[in-house]
């Protein structure tokens, strides 16, 4: 039997940071995406565009 060989234990402590990075990265987005959900109070009803609210159509009134 061979003996393993000092890439393979580096080849897995770099699998293990790997891992590790996904982890912490996974968890950032579910806090980003719990805070987005709380942050969400927005006054305008859904199907309304914000941008649009308060625009009248037709002619505008002068600015003076």
């Amino acid at each position: 039997m061979g003996k393993s060989s000092p890439q393979s234990h580096a080849k897995r402590q770099r699998e293990l940071a790997k891992k590790e990075r996904r982890k912490a990265k996974q968890e950032r987005r579910a806090l980003r995406k719990e805070q987005k959900a709380q942050n969400d109070d927005s006054p305008v009803p859904p199907g309304q565009d914000p941008d649009l609210d308060g625009i009248v159509p037709g002619p505008q009134p002068p600015l003076e």
